[in-house]
């Protein structure tokens, strides 16, 4: 006897069925597209510390400010470049269980969409070159992911229209290869993630976005 995981076969009667009892085939078909990312989300930040709050706040907006020009000179839009992030807190050490005040840190941090793959690293390293001392991530995605999607979910039917016609063969039935109920169960597009620290003295920061796979998963019921 097979076993067939991702298989349901059971009885059923519907409305059309003049009361006749149909048997209903169920299996699951899965689909997926690999794509090249074509835009790339960055958080990157200035960090200041300071005694003084205003001098810490005052360093930070410079130096962010620089980083925001950089960008824009690269060609990046500003609608592109979104701040995330602002906070300021107040430092503390403890020495002989004694609380002593060491100043403030204040963080800015912004979000930049970039488009141009292929010039992440060099995007990046002139962010850090005027000033941005924290880059916390870059996650790739893709624009038009839509249509992605939508090949994907055609695989996913073609494969369980196989995956039917395999057990129906197998078990020398008669399949209605029209089936009479789809569902899309839930699937979440992976985004490659990456963390690291940039120094201002490296060459180019090399960037490699992989490959994005959109996948697709669908419960498809058929009878026979």
């Amino acid at each position: 006897m097979m076993y067939y995981p991702y298989v349901n076969v059971y009885r059923q009667n519907t409305p059309n069925d003049h009361n006749r009892a149909n048997q209903v085939m169920t299996v699951v078909g899965n689909g997926s597209v690999s794509v090249q990312p074509d835009i790339a989300n960055v958080e990157l930040g200035v960090m200041t510390e300071n005694v003084s709050l205003l001098e810490a706040q005052q360093a930070n907006a410079e130096a962010m400010n620089q980083v925001i020009e950089a960008l824009l000179r690269l060609g990046i839009p500003r609608e592109n470049i979104q701040t995330t992030s602002y906070t300021v807190n107040p430092r503390y050490d403890f020495v002989d269980g004694e609380q002593i005040f060491r100043g403030y840190q204040v963080t800015n941090l912004i979000s930049v969409s970039i488009t141009a793959i292929d010039q992440i690293g060099s995007i990046l390293d002139a962010a850090v070159e005027s000033g941005a001392n924290q880059v916390n991530s870059i996650q790739f995605t893709v624009q038009n992911s839509d249509a992605y999607k939508q090949q994907a979910l055609q695989e996913a039917l073609a494969n369980a229209q196989g995956k039917a016609n395999a057990l129906a063969t197998s078990m020398q039935v008669n399949l209605n290869p029209i089936p009479f109920r789809i569902k899309e169960l839930s699937e979440t597009m992976p985004i490659p993630f990456s963390k690291m620290a940039l120094s201002a003295e490296a060459a180019a920061t090399p960037i490699e976005p992989g490959e994005l796979e959109i996948r697709a998963n669908l419960e498809v019921k058929f009878q026979y």
